[in-house]
């Protein structure tokens, strides 16, 4: 505050954020290294604070740029991220999959910047300390985690394997993830790099406003884990065969199964209520394939429990990715994998790509269908939610699961392909943010690895490294109550995306508005501009 001429107190005006951006020889090469540290976020270097570096450098990339601006440099940022997050595909077909992969997902990932650069442009004059410091961030967390879900769901199913929320289940704030879900964590995560980055632009520094509301949303983000209720235990036997599960693995008709009957043996005579053996640990349809059904009948009889299976079944003219629950006579319960890998499991629009890359497509002869049926199956009263493979990062098959009564999480899945690489640590990453979302315990287990038995809490109970046989029982620690997560997940995944789009707009409106009212408003800010800082860095036009 300060006295005007007659004594009375005025208050001081708010002055605008500095629209200073980032020159081009500084901008890319920090979005580029910012890029590199989200991967580093990751597994297996999993070192989550770097998420928040990342994210502030992405940000402040974006300030001042135009819509050419922004996309270059979330180009930058993307490709270095994907490029170097999904090197492991180059294990499974080769280079060309690589690059058309992480280059669709960092073209996508530079579309996306163009909204957040927009944003911050159209909101750059406001001289309200509430929009500045709160639905400026808000605004852009709800903006970039639009692109996470828009990429997450298109094309072909979409990809939501690097999303913010997963990088985080080592960090202190992974729990808010059972009161908001992954996309909700993503969204606070973002806005609290907003926020800071909104302080950093704030024309004084000593303004306190911007660092309350970053440390609301911090608070927001420890709060401890929505509790679920105890309802017991299981005794869960689970196998890593370590067999020649990969898609050109040399290996014979029955080596899958034999490997993994060969890693069952231990267990022979140890009590438990429930066998799981991975994605793939059959390699014959034993819903056609009566020698097969025969070894598993007895198998079950051998160990006493029944057993959770996975093979590719036919049924009529479509093939599955088929998770059973087979018993004495046959398979009870049947779930088929919600949403085969494109270009792994399947080939989308095959007519069109065979007319590009034909010998690679011709290597792909599967084409397994989505499945219809629910994630989940019950063993002597128990609810167990289902996740085959990649349908891990898929939220809906998760909350399926628990909806329908899922007292813990059985994840079968096949690393083969990707022996050697961080995908299967990436994708244990997931499964321990699955636990915590869901508040349930998690048994993961692989063909080669790694497996883990995962509690409630994230934290690992029981595991085995990846490439060496393993098998064991372990007491698997049974809960029910569905989290926040579960409940407000699927309105999130819409509320959000349409407040951020809507918000965007609104922006645009008033910015536009502001300036047909006020034709002088350009000058008076270029004289302004020029008493306080004689040499200002312009926004890009």
């Amino acid at each position: 505050m300060r006295r005007s001429r007659f004594g009375r107190r005025k208050a001081r005006p708010v002055e605008p954020e500095r629209p200073r951006r980032l020159p081009w020889y500084a901008a890319l090469p920090i979005a580029a290294v910012s890029g590199l540290l989200l991967d580093l976020a990751f597994p297996s270097t999993g070192w989550w604070p770097l998420a928040f570096v990342s994210i502030a450098g992405a940000l402040w990339t974006l300030v001042g740029r135009s819509a050419g601006g922004a996309f270059l440099t979330g180009l930058a940022y993307g490709a270095t991220f994907y490029f170097t997050h999904l090197i492991w595909v180059v294990q499974f077909l080769g280079a060309l999959p690589w690059v058309a992969l992480a280059g669709l997902e960092a073209l996508l990932f530079a579309a996306g910047a163009i909204p957040i650069a927009l944003a911050y442009r159209w909101t750059s004059r406001s001289r309200s300390r509430t929009v500045r410091a709160l639905l400026i961030p808000a605004l852009v967390a709800g903006l970039w985690t639009t692109r996470e879900l828009a990429m997450g769901s298109w094309p072909y199913s979409g990809f939501p394997w690097a999303r913010i929320g997963m990088s985080q289940a080592n960090g202190p704030f992974a729990e808010a993830a059972s009161w908001v879900g992954v996309s909700g964590l993503t969204f606070l995560i973002v806005c609290l790099c907003a926020a800071l980055v909104q302080w950093a632009r704030a024309a004084s520094l000593r303004s306190p406003t911007g660092l309350i509301t970053a440390a609301v949303i911090a608070a927001l983000l420890s709060v401890p884990a929505f509790p679920t209720t105890d309802a017991g235990s299981l005794r869960v036997g689970w196998v890593q065969g370590d067999g020649p599960a990969g898609y050109f693995d040399d290996r014979g008709p029955g080596d899958v199964l034999a490997a993994q009957s060969e890693a069952t043996e231990p267990l022979s005579g140890k009590r438990m209520d429930l066998l799981v053996w991975p994605e793939g640990g059959v390699d014959s349809d034993p819903l056609a394939n009566q020698a097969t059904a025969r070894w598993l009948d007895a198998l079950v009889a051998s160990v006493g429990a029944p057993l959770l299976m996975n093979a590719a079944t036919a049924r009529g003219q479509d093939v599955f990715n088929t998770s059973m629950l087979w018993e004495g006579g046959g398979a009870t319960q049947l779930h088929d994998k919600v949403n085969p890998v494109p270009f792994g499991e399947y080939v989308p629009d095959r007519w069109f790509y065979e007319k590009i890359v034909p010998d690679l497509i011709n290597l792909i002869q599967r084409e397994y269908t989505p499945g219809t049926n629910p994630p989940f199956m019950t063993v002597g009263g128990i609810g167990v939610g289902l996740a085959i493979c990649f349908d891990v990062i898929y939220d809906t098959v998760i909350w399926d699961g628990a909806k329908a009564g899922a007292q813990f999480y059985a994840f079968q899945t096949n690393n083969a392909d990707f022996r050697g690489t961080d995908e299967n640590l990436q994708q244990l990453e997931f499964a321990r943010m699955r636990a915590i979302e869901t508040g349930r315990a998690v048994v993961n287990v692989s063909t080669v690895g790694t497996s883990q038995v995962i509690a409630p809490d994230g934290s690992v109970i029981e595991g085995a490294a990846a490439d060496r046989q393993a098998a064991a029982v372990t007491t698997v620690p049974l809960r029910t109550g569905l989290t926040p997560a579960v409940l407000v997940g699927p309105v999130l995944a819409i509320l959000i995306p349409v407040a951020a789009l809507g918000g965007l707009l609104a922006a645009g409106i008033l910015r536009r508005r502001a300036r047909r009212s006020d034709p002088a408003q350009p000058i008076r800010s270029s004289a302004r501009k020029a008493q306080a800082d004689p040499e200002p860095l312009q926004e890009e036009s």
